[in-house]
């Protein structure tokens, strides 16, 4: 039972502060999921995170049914979803409907817009973490080269990022294992 509690305080926070949906919410996830309640390494939540953007449906959701499924079973995959579904749906209903009657308001706009460098940067050191894990399991010259092949295909060709994730699935599959 005490699992089950960790899991729904743990979704529940991450999703609860997560402004902005699923991307806001994974550095929180990955605080709650890898740095404090080690249910999943780093390694594991990056390869987890690179599936999970791979299939369809928010990425908040599937972090939390993975990680419930995993540490709770079919319990804990409910928990961990509805400690992730209910708070934004209800932060949404709330939040919509003050934030419609004070859109002009200089305090909300303050709010709004100062919560967006926080989130930045809490994207920024989970890069970091990631890409620390991809060059000693890959080694510099192939994380530079991956990531800048992967930069100019979706910035110039604007080739979605779940095909580059399927890429380098079958990449890492085909020719890493060979090298």
């Amino acid at each position: 039972m005490n699992i089950l509690i960790a899991l729904l305080a743990a979704f529940f926070i991450a999703n609860l502060l997560g402004y902005g949906g699923g991307p806001a919410s994974i550095p929180l996830m990955y605080q709650e999921v890898v740095e404090r309640y080690h249910w999943l390494t780093n390694t594991e939540f990056s390869k987890m995170l690179a599936l999970g953007n791979a299939l369809p449906g928010p990425i908040a959701t599937k972090i939390a049914a993975y990680v419930g499924y995993d540490i709770g079973g079919w319990v804990g995959l409910l928990v961990a979803m509805f400690a992730t579904v209910v708070p934004s749906a209800v932060a949404l209903i709330l939040l919509l409907k003050l934030l419609q009657r004070h859109r002009q308001s200089k305090v909300v706009k303050g709010m709004t817009l100062l919560v967006q460098p926080v989130i930045a940067i809490m994207m920024v050191i989970l890069t970091w973490e990631m890409g620390r894990d991809s060059v000693v399991s890959l080694g510099v010259i192939q994380t530079v080269v991956i990531g800048l092949i992967s930069l100019v295909a979706m910035t110039k060709f604007k080739v979605h990022p779940a095909i580059l994730i399927l890429i380098a699935f079958a990449y890492g599959g085909l020719v890493v294992p060979h090298i």
